[in-house]
């Protein structure tokens, strides 16, 4: 009962924080968009062996936290089901490549390793550019962004009622567990011989509950397309944000700043 609720306390607070106010949140979401992709092609592209030039594209995130005002720590804990999924991709990189590579402080550390930092580094970065253009765009102005793209429109439709239709299967989740919490207390869970009819119900609810919801938005004029995509303009800080944004990934990825930074620190 408490789970479901949480779940749909953390649904809406993502709302809020796209709700919020900074330099970030004001920015276009066409701006945001493009430079989040074109961050995550830089990110992804570079070698598995390059993991000093995917530690300095971890300035970007660190930016946009700083920016926009949002603790790193909901970031990690909204994403907290997700993250060990994607760090376990590289677990058996270590065993299959085991040839040296450097040594630090005396201890060789193989290619394996290092291929397997940078690999989780890239799923956790890609993760967190992902959530903040999420939470500081919003899922409205973000399909109103693709739209732009020109996205089709059934796909647009698609992934913005998904997104608010978990809201609600969440919702009826957590009333369905309450009366069934009230007429089985201390109880743990429920009970196997339940399960059926359970998921049956929440079926049939979710089923008249997304009947009720196309009605409604068939009363207010919808035939198939949201008309939201003209609703932001797209001034000069979007297109700067654009250009630098995309510049400093594209300057990041070709040039080896740590090698630079490291030479002079040396030097």
């Amino acid at each position: 009962m408490a789970d479901m609720h949480r779940a749909l306390g953390e649904l809406n607070q993502m709302d809020d924080l796209a709700a919020q106010d900074s330099p970030i949140h004001r920015l276009h979401p066409l701006a945001k968009l493009l430079v989040t992709l074109g961050y995550i092609a830089a990110v992804v592209s570079f070698g598995k062996y390059a993991l000093s030039g995917v530690l300095v594209m971890a300035l970007y995130p660190a930016l946009l936290f700083s920016l926009s005002g949002i603790p790193v720590t909901v970031c990690f804990r909204k994403l907290r089901v997700v993250l060990p999924l994607v760090m376990a991709v590289g677990l058996f990189n270590p065993f299959f490549d085991r040839a040296p590579m450097l040594a630090v402080g005396g201890v060789g550390v193989s290619g394996g390793v290092i291929s397997m930092l940078t690999l989780m580094l890239k799923g956790v970065l890609c993760l967190m550019a992902s959530f903040l253009l999420i939470a500081t765009t919003g899922i409205d102005a973000l399909c109103a962004a693709l739209r732009m793209l020109r996205v089709p429109g059934m796909l647009v439709t698609l992934l913005l009622l998904t997104y608010r239709y978990v809201g609600v299967m969440t919702g009826e989740l957590a009333v369905m567990t309450d009366a069934y919490r009230l007429r089985a207390p201390g109880q743990r869970g429920i009970h196997h011989s339940a399960w059926g009819s359970f998921l049956g119900q929440l079926l049939l609810r979710s089923m008249d509950r997304a009947g009720e919801l196309f009605a409604s938005m068939q009363l207010r004029g919808f035939h198939g397309e949201f008309y939201y995509a003209g609703a932001w303009p797209f001034g000069a800080a979007d297109a700067a944000w654009l250009m630098l944004g995309l510049g400093a990934c594209v300057l990041l990825r070709l040039v080896d700043v740590a090698a630079l930074l490291g030479g002079a620190v040396m030097g």
